[in-house]
């Protein structure tokens, strides 16, 4: 027997709403388009009230409350922004501010977050920077300086993808992302999915190879869906002067991958511009020799081709095989080719061995 969701009725700023018993006031405002900041908080992972962020007002209690944590009880009072909640973000965001040294701007990255918050406050930058271990994997570099501990590289490490790579290391203002034994990630268990540098607020955790690309144009964001297998998941290509920069992933919730990714989808992306990638069709001549040809020329060909192979040979002497990197619609059209246009029932698809 499925168990009855117990039903509060609540009041979030004036505004009276249903929400269930399991639901969090950060939830229940998104329904009602209030946006409550945060940095810490991520559909995909657990709550942990970590950057204090979404702390809102709930009639009845003294201190402010996390909005991203807290469920709902029934007659609840919520005020999701006043003076006292104000004072408290902009102080919270200034001090952020002021905890990560780099000011610069990363390119091609992310959105960054915390700058994205305004705050009338301003502290100076008195902190010592922190220092970080070099690391030689390719592809995530770290700065510990922009850095705020929110936590959600560990927790997405962790909870989605079960690595455990990265953790919280250090105590008090010498704490730090780190890797047991202060290893390199590639001597971890780290799969350099990148989904820490998804999930980065900051820009602390970033791609190196965007960091020496040099942009003149703004970038845009081109919706595609990754060719490496048939998974078919979804991400955005970051293009600037023309060039792919980099993969950045669509929000989660939004795509079949829920905007995860793994190594090859996320920073496999040098293949697009290589100089050695084929841009035209190319067909043999009559000494042997590939020559660049029109599509029409190249299509004619291999119809001629399998045609003649056919006819001298018979229908079972071809073979049609096709890869799992194509779209289903694409490898059911290799299998109707083979039937209905050359009656040959040897059709292969690599995902089926």
């Amino acid at each position: 027997m499925n168990a009855i969701t117990k039903m509060y009725t609540v009041t979030i700023d004036g505004i009276e709403t249903t929400v269930t018993a399991d639901e969090t006031i950060l939830s229940a405002a998104a329904k009602l388009g209030k946006e409550i900041p945060t940095l810490c908080d991520d559909p995909r992972l657990d709550p942990t009230a970590t950057c204090r962020m979404c702390l809102v007002q709930v009639e009845g209690q003294r201190r402010l409350a996390p909005a991203c944590k807290m469920t709902m009880t029934q007659g609840a009072v919520i005020t999701t922004n006043n003076d006292r909640i104000t004072r408290h973000r902009d102080l919270l965001t200034a001090m952020y501010q002021a905890d990560t040294v780099g000011d610069h701007e990363h390119p091609c990255t992310h959105e960054n977050e915390l700058k994205s918050m305004q705050t009338p406050y301003t502290f100076s930058k008195t902190l010592s920077p922190r220092t970080g271990r070099v690391d030689a994997n390719p592809y995530i570099h770290f700065d510990p300086d922009d850095c705020i501990l929110c936590g959600r590289c560990v927790r997405y490490c962790d909870e989605v993808e079960g690595v455990n790579a990265i953790d919280l290391v250090g105590r008090g203002a010498e704490t730090t992302i780190g890797t047991g034994a202060n290893k390199g990630l590639l001597d971890t268990s780290c799969e350099l999915c990148g989904g820490c540098i998804d999930v980065c607020p900051t820009g602390a955790m970033r791609e190196k190879a965007p960091l020496a690309v040099q942009t003149t144009s703004t970038p845009t964001l081109t919706r595609t869906t990754c060719n490496y297998c048939g998974v078919g998941c979804q991400f955005d290509l970051v293009v600037a002067d023309g060039m792919v920069a980099k993969v950045q992933s669509p929000p989660p919730g939004t795509t079949l991958n829920d905007g995860n990714l793994c190594v090859k989808g996320r920073f496999a992306t040098n293949f697009i511009n290589h100089d050695d990638r084929l841009t035209t069709p190319m067909v043999r001549d009559a000494h042997g020799v590939l020559q660049p040809v029109s599509w029409d020329e190249a299509l004619t060909a291999a119809v001629n081709g399998l045609m003649a192979v056919r006819d001298k040979h018979g229908k079972d002497a071809l073979a049609f095989i096709s890869s799992s990197r194509c779209t289903g619609e694409e490898n059911y059209l290799m299998q109707k080719l083979a039937r209905a246009a050359f009656g040959t029932n040897n059709c292969h698809q690599c995902a089926a061995t």
